[in-house]
């Protein structure tokens, strides 16, 4: 829309600077970019700036507030919802207004799109702005509204109706939360107007909490216009508390599924959560993992590209149909016959729909490229989908994903761009299948997302932490990934030896040089398809377990950005450093009898070298983890045993990580405590009593104490801009060993916690207490790296009977295998949390019923996280209708929610 006419803008904002410091206006554009004016300080604490329109080509001004010294921003607004004008209500001479600063609120959840969009969605109520030659405009904040409920403005004065609702002046929502009322200021000049704003629905008025408001007018002159931007309206509406359920959609089971679920599948889904009264469906990342097209691919946290989607979860029903009658029964037969299968044949299944997707652009693809609608999604993904196309052809000509070994193209080249958009160009017809392949799938994501936005359910995401390290984003910015370094977690109740994830590390150094675009540009994607989201392991934007490229296990790893200690510093602590004894693997006979018993004097003969102190080295073949994984991948049955093999191999693991401190990966001359080096022979052998004791003060002062502020500034660099990049709801999985900045960070940016009953955060507590939970918090019993509730209560008596007694106050002894009585008994204490939001794995809720509960428990697992080769397959065992057919357990998990209070 284009609006062409004069007005002068006058901004107006009490802010008290520091010493050198000074207020500055920016102003929002369409194509995101920002200018910055500075203001002018009036007195006191008053700034203004006048801006001049002459020509607008927007129908609002957005714009935020920033401090700046020394001209570098020291403090900025909370910018995900900016101040708004709306310049084309009207055309005005002077505007002038008087705004407020607005720090990042306690209740920002209800700003995001989860709320607004989806829990709190309102209707267009077809009120319109009246058009007042001089007007007195008032703007205020009332989020807690919900979807049924209106905002007017009542007061004493006769044009504010005396205080009568049925002659209240209607609000308008002009942004979300965001609620402005116009009344007509020509007769009001020199007066004192007193009056209150009132939530209205459902034949009910609440008035806001707050005293009497008043404002003074002054007088303007015929076509002059002021606005007042007001502090928050408060109201007697209680904090929300929602219920939902967690589903991967490969796990998704309808009858017309093709052998995995799919986003057609989604919707079904949504209609079962809508239904029992629940508000939020959570499933797992669904961006494209394809490096081999084997079960190995199945790992949903191993992208191959952040921004593209998996063609895995194509719904080929809402596709035109095949032409070629034979081959569409063919196709028939075949999901048919994948569909009946009890788990995903991953391989099958990705090699069907891939055939049946290049069938499928063959017909079509004249009609969709040649659509104003594929035109206009082209322009709008190019960026990301152009390099991602040619990277998906290059991989299947050449055969591998490892793209450090074609023969050409070994780096994303942007002179290229042009050719893969060139229908002409050969490189176009090998890419225009992968563009093809993405527009139907953003087409059947986003009708996904528009579906639960209508059924008021909000759609939850996966964020994973890393990428894989032959992936298309590392091959097209290599300067944002350290490919040398690998991704993983520290040992925990997971893993005693660590995780070991694979990814390359982030290259923060440079991400942060351009403001984190790559992140920026991910988050926003992601809000095309989702209300919310779960950042995946939020500690590694604090700090991240890096292991060393050499590295099988997760125990050589340190944390990386920290503070490393020199050899003075760990002198100082009592224990004298000693580089050799104290950064090398300690193998002496002792251990490696102890370790190898019968097979230690083969060991000794075959992989190591005595040294003249008395203690070995391992041969330059089998000196890192990596050499040995290979060397024993390498042998042939007869060779060895695979047992013996297997116990030989973990055997020089261990020797590898028998070590008390790590050279920093980065800085010379500065080391890292091993992570859990109390339980190494090198801890137990080398240093005395009060050496281990001088150790263990070393070893929490370093974990726990002395990075933590540092931590906190590092988040802070990265945090901020991405949780204001959208208004997606802000979850993130902060499990594991916790730093105490974390607590701190996470309530500073009202990102919502995840809380775990088997996973306490609190010191010395077995299991966590829902009536603790922090509000801003997703409470759930497990998530798809647990056991689900049947198998976690049987897979480990004493602790089940130590939950039964603790937890649920019972004394006799807690039967086995978990009856439906007490599933549904553990799963309403968790409903009954002080959390936002509760969220239960579909297995759990299915855990309730007798008719639907799983014949085996052991069946129900998604993922192990202690084996990295895992086959990511589970599926539904029986179909989504059939689901929602049992109207008695439906009513029964409504029946849990109602009760609750969710």
């Amino acid at each position: 829309m284009h609006f062409a006419f004069y007005m002068k803008i006058t901004f107006n904002i009490h802010y008290g600077t520091g010493q050198g410091e000074k207020l500055h206006l920016n102003i929002h554009h369409a194509d995101g970019s920002t200018t910055c004016y500075c203001m002018n300080l009036i007195n006191g604490d008053h700034w203004q700036y006048e801006l001049r329109l002459d020509d607008v080509e927007q129908q609002y001004l957005d714009y935020h507030y920033a401090i700046l010294h020394a001209d570098e921003e020291v403090r900025s607004e909370w910018t995900t919802q900016a101040h708004r004008i709306d310049i084309g209500r009207m055309e005005l001479n002077d505007y002038t207004l008087w705004d407020n600063w607005i720090d990042i609120p306690h209740d920002t959840y209800l700003y995001s799109s989860a709320f607004t969009e989806c829990v709190n969605r309102r209707e267009d109520c077809g009120i319109r702005r009246a058009d007042n030659p001089t007007s007195l405009r008032l703007k205020v904040r009332a989020p807690q509204l919900r979807g049924y409920e209106r905002l007017v403005v009542s007061g004493a004065h006769p044009m504010l109706g005396e205080w009568n609702l049925d002659r209240a002046i209607p609000c308008i929502e002009q942004a979300p939360n965001e609620w402005v009322c116009d009344i007509n200021a020509e007769y009001l000049a020199d007066q004192d107007l007193e009056y209150k704003f009132v939530a209205v629905g459902h034949d009910e008025a609440l008035w806001e909490t707050d005293d009497n408001r008043h404002i003074q007018i002054g007088r303007l002159h015929r076509g002059d216009s002021v606005e007042y931007e007001l502090s928050q309206a408060f109201f007697r509406i209680w904090n929300v508390k929602k219920a939902g359920t967690l589903i991967p959609v490969f796990s998704l089971r309808t009858e017309g599924s093709f052998g995995v679920g799919d986003f057609g599948d989604l919707k079904r889904m949504i209609d079962w959560v809508e239904y029992t009264g629940q508000r939020l469906l959570q499933v797992l990342p669904i961006n494209d993992t394809t490096m081999q097209r084997t079960w190995h691919d199945s790992y949903p946290y191993s992208c191959i590209s952040v921004l593209a989607l998996h063609p895995l979860y194509a719904d080929l029903r809402q596709l035109p149909p095949l032409n070629d009658k034979a081959k569409a029964a063919k196709f028939e037969t075949l999901r048919k016959e994948l569909n009946a299968l009890r788990e995903i044949d991953y391989e099958r299944v990705i090699k069907a729909k891939e055939e049946y997707l290049r069938l499928l652009f063959a017909q079509e693809r004249t009609a969709v490229f040649s659509s104003e609608d594929y035109k206009r999604w082209f322009c709008e993904e190019e960026r990301w989908l152009v390099p991602y196309a040619q990277y998906s052809y290059l991989r299947d000509d050449y055969g591998t994903a490892d793209f450090s070994k074609w023969p050409d193209h070994n780096i994303w080249n942007e002179s290229e761009r042009e050719a893969l958009t060139n229908p002409r160009n050969k490189a176009y017809k090998k890419a225009s299948y992968y563009y093809y392949v993405q527009y139907i799938l953003a087409q059947q994501m986003r009708s996904a997302h528009e579906h639960a936005r209508h059924k008021r359910v909000i759609l939850k995401g996966d964020i994973p932490i890393g990428v894989h390290p032959l992936s298309c984003d590392v091959w097209q910015e290599p300067s944002y990934f350290n490919r040398q370094y690998q991704t993983g977690a520290p040992p925990d109740d997971f893993s005693i030896n660590g995780q070991n994830w694979g990814f390359p590390t982030y290259n923060w150094e440079e991400m942060l040089k351009d403001g984190c675009q790559w992140w920026v540009r991910r988050f926003q994607n992601m809000q095309k398809y989702f209300d919310a989201y779960r950042i995946d392991h939020v500690l590694g934007f604090f700090r991240i377990w890096e292991i060393p490229g050499d590295a099988v296990h997760g125990l050589l790893g340190q944390f990386q950005p920290a503070l490393g200690m020199t050899p003075a510093e760990i002198t100082a602590y009592g224990l004298p450093f000693d580089e050799a004894a104290f950064t090398e693997p300690y193998i002496i006979k002792e251990i490696i009898e102890d370790i190898f018993k019968d097979k230690a004097a083969y060991v000794r003969d075959t992989f190591l070298v005595p040294q003249t102190n008395g203690r070995y080295k391992l041969r330059p073949e089998v000196d890192t983890q990596k050499k040995v994984q290979q060397f024993f991948a390498s042998l042939k049955d007869t060779e060895q045993g695979s047992q013996d093999s297997s116990f030989l191999r973990d055997g020089l693991y261990t020797l590898l990580s028998n070590i008390l401190f790590l050279p920093d990966h980065r800085k010379p001359g500065v080391y890292h405590p091993r992570i859990a080096a109390q339980h190494s022979y090198s801890y137990k052998l080398l240093l005395t009593e009060q050496e281990q004791s001088n150790f263990n003060r070393l070893y929490d002062d370093y974990f726990y104490k002395r990075n933590t502020l540092f931590w906190q500034r590092e988040a802070m660099k990265k945090l901020p801009r991405l949780v204001e990049a959208t208004r997606m709801l802000v979850c993130a999985e902060d499990l594991g060993m916790i730093p105490s900045c974390v607590p701190t960070v996470m309530t500073d940016l009202r990102i919502l916690s995840l809380e775990v009953q088997s996973m306490p955060k609190e010191y010395g507590v077995r299991f966590g207490n829902p009536e603790r939970y922090p509000y801003r918090s997703v409470c759930i019993i497990d998530s798809h790296d647990m056991a689900p509730l049947r198998q976690w209560w049987d897979e480990d008596e004493p602790r089940a009977q130590e939950y039964y007694s603790q937890m649920l106050g019972r004394r006799d002894s807690a039967p086995h295998p978990l009856p439906c009585w007490l599933a549904r008994d553990i799963i309403s204490r968790n409903l009954l949390a002080e959390s936002m939001l509760c969220v239960m794995s579909l297995q759990d809720w299915l855990a309730i019923s007798e008719d639907l509960r799983h014949p085996d428990p052991n069946a129900e697992r998604i993922n192990i996280p202690a084996n990295p080769h895992h086959y990511w397959r589970y599926r539904m065992h029986i179909n989504i209708d059939d689901m929602m057919q049992n109207h008695r357990f439906c009513d029964d998990v409504a029946e849990m929610i109602r009760q609750t209070g969710r």
